[in-house]
């Protein structure tokens, strides 16, 4: 009997040490991966979070809405950002949202989604890549769905552009293994006010299961109605820049193509 439990004990250390060493490995040898997003390309996201993000020599994914008046008027501060090795994402030309949902009265007609054709959807999405490029001079980056939405009418119009991302970041919440990752839908977490101790206690939840995790901010210190306080954004950088040992903390774009590479290889 004691020689059953001991090798029962054996396979269960040998195991959680495969475990370990395989979800390790995926995020460069370190406990999890950590991705900072922030959308919509705001006044606030060189104001306040790239100095915050280049301080502590950590890196952030900004998704960039186009049409974005912040985009023309201080586009040299986003191509000094991207130098700076900050990902520039596509959050479309017009980052338009369905306003059938919901909740929804704000969306105008003109970018409605659900009046949108899938070509439309697709064209002005690549028309914004071209615009980023021009910015970057970049050709591999992600997207992220405008408002979450996914589908216009019951056609995921992402099927099409699968070629032009390294991946997609959605709206659900969830940390999760590289094999559970869907490329074309990331998980990540919303952060609207919530506490430093709460967005800390998903690094460490991570950090104990070797999974990904995507915070999705708007404003920080104001800027949106979304919004997240300096104090609490500034406290969760330096606990990421303390435990770095521990954690990667990469752009949106850099984790996508690591995904990629070892779901293939599985």
């Amino acid at each position: 009997m004691k020689n059953i439990r001991l090798i029962i004990i054996i396979a269960l250390f040998l195991g959680h040490q495969i475990v370990h060493g395989q979800g390790t490995k995926v995020w460069n040898n370190k406990q999890c991966a950590v991705v900072l997003t922030y959308d919509d390309a705001i006044d606030i996201d060189l104001d306040n979070v790239i100095p915050a993000l280049d301080s502590l020599k950590l890196k952030g994914t900004f998704y960039i809405i186009g049409s974005s008046p912040v985009v023309d008027k201080r586009m040299n501060e986003w191509r000094l950002a991207a130098k700076h090795g900050h990902e520039l994402g596509n959050h479309a030309l017009f980052h338009p949202c369905d306003g059938n949902l919901p909740n929804r009265s704000w969306v105008s007609p003109d970018n409605d989604l659900s009046k949108y054709t899938v070509s439309r959807a697709v064209n002005e999405i690549r028309v914004n890549n071209t615009l980023l490029k021009a910015i970057d001079g970049k050709d591999v980056r992600t997207f992220a769905y405008p408002c979450g939405d996914r589908t216009i009418g019951n056609v995921y119009f992402y099927d099409q552009l699968k070629n032009d991302f390294a991946g997609a970041r959605g709206v659900t919440e969830g940390l999760q293994t590289s094999n559970q990752i869907k490329l074309d839908n990331i998980d990540c977490y919303p952060i609207n006010g919530q506490t430093t101790e709460y967005m800390i206690d998903l690094v460490k939840k991570a950090q104990q299961t070797h999974t990904l995790l995507v915070f999705l901010f708007h404003g920080v210190g104001g800027g949106h109605n979304i919004n997240e306080g300096l104090k609490e954004h500034s406290q969760l950088l330096h606990y990421l820049k303390d435990h770095e040992k521990d954690i990667w903390v990469a752009t949106m774009v850099d984790v996508a193509e690591k995904i990629k590479t070892v779901q293939k290889s599985n």
